[in-house]
């Protein structure tokens, strides 16, 4: 028997989900406590494993969270420093990072090849001038260390050896095989700053697992839609960022109806909504990496944006026209909360069974009195303005998207012209603001069951996922897999080709996801992307160029939510 508990612990609030072979038992709610976000957890699994029995078998824990994302966008890291070999014709200030950065001596030309080696003692009187200024952790980014990661490596082991009072010591290769030396820098430093924090994190939650007999793994959701161990976590916490949003779109996937259209995702929380967008059933990803808090980072993510709207957010008026958000002051004055809200229109007009309706008409009658409307028209009003700013920021996706090219997971490029053609929604409130909205919009609808709860069953039904990268200079003769710190050479074997590379990649994804405690057997290994070109010499074919990724890609077990879903059409 398969037991998954998933957790996705949102903005407002915590929700929970019990699975048990590929079906739904029983879901749990408890307000988000953002300042012990253990404390969420932890009630949310009370709730549920009272339906266990007392040493539950096969029993998993999957879990999407806000932490590393909070703490980057409210600079709650620990002090960290970037330590930059960016050789000749990168000046790091013109970069204007926002955080300290320190340059040594020393260069990697685009190939691979060492053009200047590290200057060992130009690197200790930097790192002395880095603990003098209050740096506890450090990212070392080198600009080509993709092609060739010894210097990154050469002085991560010098620093551990004459400074251990760094402590982590994070490397840009091992985070991204890719190039982008900015966003690498930054990707490095973030996951520098937050490793401690997410360390501690998750230690907690696995004494907190044990406690209640969890036996099985317990997974992080991450930016990309797939989930990592929690143990791996220690080292990349950077790729858990934004994973409330990928917990949406997997929830999507998990729970809605397979289409091979445009659809619209939607979650409606408390405090903001949560627009993602599928495309022939697949979500589309970043195409250069996720932005957090204005950070430009290299890690792989799915396409989201979050727009200051919920169904708590504060209703009021500004130059005589109504306003809804984007600050959320607490709960609902149904629920004692201190402003008017969307969801007190829906207690207002009876389209929800909770909250104090009295107390809600008395702040209506006087909040309208202004503007000569009635509880009923205000409360009328209140969902209309809801739906229009909804409607509008829907379309500043799709205007964002057409402007600018946008790769699926399985990165096919998307049609020219992208065009809502249904909306699938999730949230406390979807019930209600989802038909209204598809009937504004003049789309299909569909209402995920257990909409509310929706996230953490995109939580409980993902697949892990890793990549590696693999590129070959077979002119140089070297073959590098930076995720791995590998440097091969290839100057005995000069008929490297395609075919080579692929099954190359395929084995060492293999090693890679071993290594983070995914079963390989269980999953698919797939080349995602490959580029071949030829250096020319002269008019003669010196060599060939290889760039692979190969990864196990993001994906989500189908879900049977025991209820029918709530659809519609115009």
């Amino acid at each position: 028997m398969s037991q998954i508990i998933g957790i996705d612990v949102g903005g407002s609030n915590t929700n929970a989900v019990l699975i048990r072979d590929g079906r739904i038992v029983t879901t749990a709610k408890y307000p988000t406590d953002h300042q012990n976000l253990l404390v969420s957890a932890q009630a949310v699994l009370e709730q549920l494993v009272r339906l266990l029995p007392q040493s539950p078998d096969n029993l998993e824990l999957h879990l999407s969270t806000t932490l590393t994302t909070n703490a980057i966008v409210e600079g709650r890291g620990e002090p960290a420093a970037a330590l930059l070999i960016p050789g000749p014709g990168v000046n790091p200030k013109e970069l204007k990072f926002p955080f300290p950065t320190y340059s040594v001596s020393g260069s990697t030309d685009h190939r691979g090849r060492e053009t200047a080696p590290l200057d060992l003692a130009e690197l200790r009187k930097t790192l002395r001038s880095i603990e003098q200024n209050g740096a506890r952790t450090l990212a070392v980014v080198g600009k080509f260390a993709v092609r060739n990661p010894r210097q990154e490596l050469k002085a991560a082991e010098l620093i551990e050896q004459e400074f251990p009072e760094f402590n982590p010591v994070v490397l840009g290769h091992r985070l991204s095989g890719r190039l982008n030396f900015p966003r690498r820098v930054t990707t490095a430093l973030l996951n520098a700053s937050v490793s401690r924090l997410q360390t501690e994190f998750a230690k907690m939650i696995q004494e907190l697992a044990k406690g209640y007999g969890i036996n099985g793994p317990i997974w992080l959701l991450k930016a990309d839609g797939g989930t990592m161990r929690l143990q791996e976590s220690y080292r990349r916490p950077i790729e858990t960022v934004l994973s409330g949003p990928a917990a949406s779109v997997m929830g999507a996937l998990a729970l809605g109806t397979p289409e091979n259209r445009t659809t619209v995702t939607l979650d409606i929380g408390g405090t903001t909504t949560e627009i993602a967008v599928l495309v022939k059933g697949e979500p589309l990803s970043e195409r250069d990496g996720a932005t957090i808090g204005g950070y430009r980072t290299l890690v792989p993510a799915l396409f989201s944006r979050s727009f200051g709207l919920g169904g708590d957010s504060r209703v009021y008026w500004e130059a005589g026209q109504l306003q809804i958000g984007p600050e959320r002051l607490g709960p609902p004055i149904g629920l004692g909360g201190p402003a008017l809200t969307p969801t007190d229109a829906l207690i207002a007009l009876g389209k929800v069974t909770f909250g104090d309706r009295e107390r809600v008409w008395m702040e209506l009658k006087r909040f309208g009195q202004a503007a000569g409307l009635r509880p009923e028209q205000l409360a009328e009003q209140i969902i209309a303005t809801f739906c229009s700013k909804t409607a509008a920021a829907i379309q500043t996706v799709f205007d964002e998207l057409n402007r600018r090219p946008v790769y699926t997971v399985s990165a096919v490029l998307t049609p020219a012209e992208l065009k809502p053609e249904k909306l699938i929604g999730m949230g406390g409130p979807a019930s209600y603001f989802i038909p209204k909205l598809g009937t504004e919009l003049d789309l299909d609808y569909e209402v995920l069951p257990y909409a509310e709860a929706a996230n953490a069953v995109g939580a409980a039904a993902t697949h892990p996922t890793v990549a590696v990268n693999l590129h070959a200079d077979t002119e140089i003769g070297k073959l590098v897999i930076p995720e791995l710190d590998e440097l091969v050479d290839l100057s005995k074997n000069r008929l490297f080709d395609l075919k080579q590379g692929r099954e190359l990649a395929r084995r060492r994804l293999a090693v890679y996801a071993s290594q983070a405690g995914i079963d390989t057997e269980a999953a698919q290994l797939e080349i995602t992307e490959e580029e071949v070109f030829n250096v020319v010499r002269g008019f003669y074919t010196a060599g060939k160029i290889f760039s692979l990724q190969a990864q196990i890609k993001p994906g989500v077990n189908r879900i049977n939510p025991g209820n029918p879903q709530q659809k519609g059409g115009c």
